[in-house]
């Protein structure tokens, strides 16, 4: 089985589904992580190109310990996806999509505070159209949650995060933890929400779902069973 992970930014694999992706590396499964953003073909209107030359080197760590062998980033110009063509963003999910034929593909909650992952999200459901011969091989779309984005969109204006697929990681929790610890220049104090001690606090929320250890939440909004 192939899965594909579509991240908008480098850290949102780990921070939304780290513990998930060494499960199912330790199960087996082919995992595809792609980095969607970065610098962009143009000027960035805020960072130079070298700021993505360090956290790519955290993220190829990261993923490293996480087990994955299968990174690619993408350069759709981070923090500017609601100013970029859709159908760019649209095309190129539509590409690794058909480069990967994944089975399942996991992308970030639309409603996320954070609009690149909203576009991400908007392009994935267009890519991932389930009558579409390029993507006939997709057999579910689950979206995770990420901490510092997930939570903060007012609740009464949009749609809130409420997962209904809850995945066990008691066993692979700690390289998780491990894997966001590899993200140094995007760590947060304990007492913020991209931090090692908020990741273990949702993890044990999550599990306490399903009466665990640990788990991470998803919520399901495809199931194609041709």
């Amino acid at each position: 089985m192939t899965i594909l992970v579509l991240a908008p930014h480098a850290d949102d694999e780990t921070l939304g589904m780290g513990g998930t992706i060494r499960r199912m590396i330790n199960e087996g499964k082919r995992v595809v992580v792609a980095i969607l953003t970065g610098h962009g073909e143009e000027k960035h209107p805020l960072w130079q190109a070298d700021h993505w030359n360090e956290i790519r080197v955290e993220c190829s760590k990261a993923c490293f310990l996480l087990g994955v062998s299968e990174l690619h980033f993408r350069e759709l110009p981070a923090a500017c996806l609601d100013n970029t063509p859709t159908w760019k963003v649209n095309n190129e999910i539509e590409k690794l999509i058909e480069e990967f034929q994944p089975e399942e593909i996991f992308i970030p909650f639309m409603f996320d505070l954070h609009r690149d992952h909203g576009e991400v999200a908007y392009g994935a459901s267009v890519a991932a159209r389930p009558y579409m011969d390029s993507a006939r091989g997709v057999r579910r779309v689950l979206a995770y949650e990420t901490l510092s984005e997930t939570h903060l969109a007012y609740p009464y204006m949009f749609p809130s995060f409420q997962p209904n697929v809850f995945i066990n990681i008691s066993d692979t929790l700690d390289e998780k933890l491990k894997a966001m610890e590899c993200y140094v220049s995007q760590l947060q104090p304990d007492n913020l929400p991209r931090s090692i001690a908020s990741l273990k606090a949702l993890a044990q929320l999550r599990g306490s779902h399903i009466g665990v250890k640990a788990a991470e939440g998803f919520v399901l909004l495809g199931e194609y069973q041709r």
